[in-house]
């Protein structure tokens, strides 16, 4: 089946709003920028309607989903699938869970040959909403599964290393024996008994290998005289 790159004139709000949003086939133009230009285009149109929180928090569910769903992703990305394919798959997986802004949405990425990127673009919006909101995703993986009372303690002290309102997102390690790590961005602060056990294990590791280096450099030494 042929598909058009053209863009498809605005049908509602959102279209409107994602009109300057690259279609399919422009070159030039990487991957974090396509997603940021339409997630910045939704929540745009969701502000507008006063549903922004909302929104962010139904794409943030789509995104974990289509994370354990490979297959449907590829079915979204196909090129074998016209538009009107997808937009059926839009109504039986979509329209009667979701807000009607988000599946206007998605109806515009199928337009426009962008399902491929969903789940980035979602992804993006939940960034950019944290970042409207003054908020800082922080990542924090612990051995054992953390209590509320905890999960608040830490959240406090974190706001001292946050410019923002930390925003937990809690995995469970077991493998990390104990301790806790903490991803802020690209910064990791690992507190856990594994890793402080690698770092030893590396340490004794190169020791070892600077004194054997040692003896065979004295030995050396000792044979020349």
């Amino acid at each position: 089946m042929t598909k058009s790159n053209s863009d498809p004139a605005p049908q509602n709000a959102v279209d409107a709003s994602a009109a300057d949003a690259p279609a399919a086939g422009i070159a030039d133009v990487s991957l974090a920028e396509i997603s940021a230009t339409y997630a910045k285009a939704l929540l745009a149109v969701c502000e507008e309607a006063s549903k922004t929180t909302k929104v962010a928090a139904e794409a943030a569910d789509i995104a974990s989903w289509l994370a354990g769903q490979p297959k449907f992703e590829q079915v979204l990305a196909s090129e074998l699938l016209g538009d009107d394919e997808k937009q059926r798959i839009i109504d039986r997986v979509f329209a009667t869970r979701y807000d009607q802004t988000l599946v206007d949405f998605l109806r515009v990425l199928s337009r426009r040959d962008r399902l491929g990127l969903l789940r980035p673009i979602l992804i993006e919006v939940g960034r950019q909403h944290r970042e409207i909101r003054g908020h800082v995703h922080v990542q924090i993986t612990t051995a054992t599964p953390l209590a509320e009372a905890a999960a608040a303690k830490l959240a406090s002290a974190l706001r001292a290393l946050v410019d923002g309102e930390p925003q937990l997102e809690i995995k469970v390690d077991p493998e990390l024996i104990g301790g806790t790590v903490v991803r802020i961005g690209d910064t990791v602060y690992d507190g856990s008994v594994a890793r402080q056990l690698q770092r030893l294990e590396s340490q004794m590791i190169n020791r070892s290998v600077h004194e054997i280096q040692s003896r065979r450099d004295r030995f050396r030494h000792s044979s020349g005289n």
